[in-house]
């Protein structure tokens, strides 16, 4: 369920990259840190609403509990993403794709330190595999390490996911409603990108004509439904059944499909919206990038780290 997760999350790149050049298009001039808390905001209010309703018989339950989980991963998931957005428009999209997928190493490293010991083989080996992987998939070479802006923003994103994947997984949340702590982590998203983006607006209209024109808003339907109302729910529900470590790895499928996407998504936007977005190209880095990812999941799933948080199911 997680890698079909990151099958309909590679999705939102595209989306993402398209829904900016037409908002560029409808209001120029705006920074990218408008347009990526814009977009955030927009995304989660909408999917909070839908959500919410769906869930609308059984939120008179909601727990205290609950409402701690969804805060959390709500608030970190919410920052996580804007710094994402916006690092993509200082950094090439390869050094972007693949300092995100931090939390591979981020998280086996957060567990060395808190329980004071050594990563076991397995985990050492398939995080490797993983970073590996991504630099391929990223067609990474030492050029393209510059660390400014772009970069740092990416990396600090990265972090906030890292944190988003751990507070999910608490103990303590053990027995929570998945559904209820989506809806508070929809609600937290939005309202804590909302006053960033009225910051970041160079006037109040800003906010209302960017995304006004059919082709801003159908993009913005494909976003909510394909890349948000199935995937988080999904992602909520089933990561607590495996450990940190397993989750972040399976995560790192995310690029593989992406990669995969953009060989066909950008020219069909493209037609749809008048925007210039070029495919992309099948090469020997997707394929060798993708195999080893597939085989740190594999090394991990044989091998899996003691003391796992994973449900026996």
């Amino acid at each position: 369920m997680l890698v079909f997760t990151c099958a309909c999350w590679s999705f939102s790149f595209p989306f993402m990259k398209a829904l900016e050049q037409v908002g560029r298009s409808n209001v120029p001039g705006e920074s990218s840190v408008f347009f990526a808390a814009l977009c955030t905001s927009l995304r989660f209010s909408v999917a909070a609403v839908f959500f919410g309703l769906f869930c609308a018989r059984t939120l008179r339950g909601l727990t205290r509990s609950e409402v701690f989980q969804g805060a959390g991963i709500g608030l970190f998931g919410g920052m996580g993403l804007v710094l994402q957005m916006d690092g993509m428009a200082y950094t090439l999209a390869s050094t972007s794709s693949f300092l995100t997928q931090g939390y591979c190493v981020l998280i086996p490293l957060w567990f060395c330190v808190t329980r004071l010991r050594w990563p076991t083989v397995s985990v050492l080996g398939a995080s490797g595999c993983a970073v590996g992987g991504a630099a391929l998939l990223a067609r990474l070479g030492t050029e393209d390490f510059s660390f400014g802006r772009g970069e740092w923003e990416t990396l600090a994103g990265s972090v906030l996911f890292t944190a988003q994947i751990l507070w999910l997984e608490r103990p303590c949340f053990q027995g929570n409603n998945s559904r209820h702590a989506t809806v508070v982590m929809f609600g937290c998203m939005a309202l804590s990108t909302w006053p960033l983006a009225w910051a970041a607006g160079s006037q109040t209209r800003v906010l209302t004509q960017a995304y006004a024109s059919p082709s801003a808003m159908g993009l913005l339907a494909l976003l909510i439904g394909v890349c948000t109302l199935v995937t988080f729910p999904l992602a909520n529900h089933w990561q607590p059944r495996v450990s940190a470590t397993q989750a972040g790895l399976l995560y790192c499928s995310e690029p593989v499909f992406t990669a995969i996407v953009t060989l066909f998504v950008p020219g069909w936007l493209s037609g749809l919206t008048g925007i210039r977005y070029l495919n992309e190209r099948l090469t020997p880095h997707l394929m060798a990038g993708g195999l080893l990812i597939l085989i740190a999941n594999l090394w991990l799933l044989l091998n899996p780290p003691p003391n796992s948080q994973a449900d026996p199911d």
